[in-house]
């Protein structure tokens, strides 16, 4: 096989793949704009995403294949099984990389086998080959991701699930490799890992041993637009904080814009926000040494290094990262304020490949109807064990918030198209609450997280320009590959992102094609989700975020129906 960018296509039933070059219409994409093209050209929007009509697409970014800083991740897209419409979750680590390297620039997994027998699928680039993976049946995302490396070296990229994609549950993710070979990087949100459960497939092992990053256009052109990335990122004075604090620093800011999820979504500020903070988890890590690490990438070749190993009182490692989602969702929202227990609940949704958003949010709705409390780790963890053991309570809570709050009548659910919010409520920072309301994802601060805008957050007027021009910044990046905190880099330079894309490829590019990428992405997403049946009525916050006022600056959500309507009012939709 040539090293040339093409489709890999593998039906699951009859173990055959097919590679093709891109048709007409896909060649200048990647990420999660290709996801949304292929979804429209290929699937009926009212599929099962269960069955044997949703695809499963694995799609390296743009710029993905060359280890720029930041710039190697992988988007896995299908119709969600949670939301019911269009689905790309995003992760870190060395799937993507390892795809370009053997000449794949998207994976696209049909069909579903005919028996019930889980594989593993290996790919290299001179092989495809389905090895029997019943081994691996019922185990934990870290034991099976030893037995694979075991297997097939140290050196292969590995994307899994865990029991939580096996059982098919909504909330359930697909994990990722880091550089030090830990399964620790989720493509988390939408239930794509039932996804994958549903073709019965356990792992994906890409071996590019044999392959080699794919071809530069203007090699010279390429390396001085990466020069100039590079010390627009290492200038700008937040990868800094990221690298000493991680993501876990937003722990303090949005406590201090009284947006902290605490005990479901019923407060703002956490009382034991001390206990949970980055500056005590950077303190305890250095005083702990050992496997701690406050500082780590999930990349090769990251110059952020956001990421963190977290590891107990005698220095021996938890989880691989804990970041500030978490910290939120399974913290204060649970009331929870010692970060060793946030940790191990880390640990449990990680090896179950469960996303710890939704998990967190699902928990916090069974604490509400009293099936534990608030702040008892015990009894999160008992109800994490429910989920493991498949029993009806592990099921519902598994199936995500929206499931837990339908089964246990209860109306503070916090989830816009069946999906749970992050850690930022909306009635606090109103920008991301109308993101959370419009976005064709679901409630989700990857698509256009407002928090660092320079506006008054509690003003219900001025927040629609705000979230629009996040939520396309946010699909652009997606669709190139890139994480969020590349941003730092790519913002104080824009010039950059259209030189190497002009170097790598040799097209023609405008200067703003960030963002025509981002918007591109968002008119298929749309698209897609109103043939699924979606209206502008799905594109509102729960009501009772309406009603229901948050401390400390008792405010609700009251963005007006009419305002949030304009968020997308620059696509004919009418076509």
């Amino acid at each position: 096989m040539e090293n040339q960018m093409n489709v890999w296509r593998i039906n699951t039933r009859t173990r055959n793949l097919e590679i093709s070059e891109f048709p007409a219409g896909w060649e200048r994409l990647g990420g999660r704009g290709l996801i949304a093209r292929i979804l429209n050209d290929e699937l009926n929007p009212n599929c099962d995403p269960l069955g044997i009509d949703n695809e499963l697409i694995f799609a390296p970014g743009l710029l993905v294949g060359h280890r720029l800083s930041s710039c190697d991740r992988i988007s896995i897209g299908g119709k969600s099984p949670l939301t019911g419409g269009v689905k790309e979750a995003n992760a870190g680590g060395s799937t993507g990389l390892h795809l370009s390297h053997i000449g794949c620039s998207v994976l696209i997994l049909e069909d579903q086998p005919k028996d019930s027998n889980l594989t593993v699928i290996y790919l290299s680039s001179q092989d495809c080959r389905f090895d029997d993976g019943s081994h691996l049946a019922g185990k934990g995302v870290y034991e099976s991701s030893d037995i694979l490396l075991q297997k097939y070296g140290p050196e292969v990229a590995i994307a899994l699930i865990g029991p939580a994609g096996e059982m098919q549950l909504k909330a359930a993710g697909i994990q990722n490799l880091d550089q030090d070979r830990a399964p620790s990087r989720i493509a988390a949100r939408g239930g794509l890992g039932a996804v994958m459960g549903s073709k019965g497939i356990k792992a994906l092992v890409i071996d590019s041993s044999g392959g080699s990053p794919p071809d530069i256009a203007d090699l010279k052109g390429f390396r001085k637009a990466q020069k100039s990335y590079n010390k627009s990122l290492l200038d700008h004075p937040q990868t800094k904080v990221y690298a000493d604090y991680g993501t876990a620093a937003m722990a303090r800011i949005s406590h201090s814009f009284g947006g902290l999820p605490t005990r479901n979504f019923s407060e703002g500020n956490f009382e034991s926000l001390e206990g949970i903070s980055a500056e005590t988890m950077r303190d305890q890590l250095l005083e702990r040494g050992g496997d701690s690490n406050t500082t780590h990438s999930c990349m090769v070749g990251c110059a952020i290094r956001c990421s963190n190993v977290y590891a107990d009182g005698k220095g021996r490692g938890i989880v691989s990262p804990l970041e500030y989602e978490t910290i939120g969702l399974m913290g204060s929202n649970l009331g929870i304020g010692n970060l060793d227990e946030v940790a191990r609940l880390n640990w449990e949704a990680n090896d179950l490949g469960l996303d710890s958003i939704e998990l967190g949010a699902a928990l916090a709705v069974a604490a509400e109807a009293g099936k534990m409390e608030f702040g008892n780790f015990s009894q999160a963890m008992e109800l994490i064990e429910e989920i493991r053991a498949g029993t009806p309570t592990g099921l519902i809570i598994g199936n995500g918030a929206a499931s837990t709050g339908l089964a246990y009548q209860i109306e503070r659910v916090p989830v816009v198209k069946g999906q749970a919010m992050s850690a930022y409520d909306p009635r606090a920072i109103k920008g991301t609450g109308v993101t959370y309301a419009t976005s064709p994802q679901g409630a989700d601060h990857t698509s256009g997280l407002t928090i660092r805008a320079k506006i008054d957050h509690l003003d219900p007027h001025i927040q629609i320009d705000v979230s629009r021009k996040a939520q396309i910044n946010a699909a652009g990046y997606d669709t190139l590959g890139v994480c969020a905190f590349a941003g730092f880099g790519f913002g104080s330079a824009p010039e950059i992102i259209p030189a190497l894309l002009q170097a790598r490829y040799g097209w023609d590019v405008p200067g703003d094609i960030l963002q025509e990428l981002g918007r591109q992405t968002l008119i298929l997403e749309r698209k897609f989700n109103q043939r699924a049946g979606f209206t502008k009525n799905d594109d509102r916050l729960p009501v009772w975020m309406t009603r229901e006022e948050l401390s400390p600056h008792n405010t609700v959500f009251d963005v007006p129906d009419e305002e949030l309507d304009k968020v997308f009012d620059w696509i004919n939709e009418d076509d």
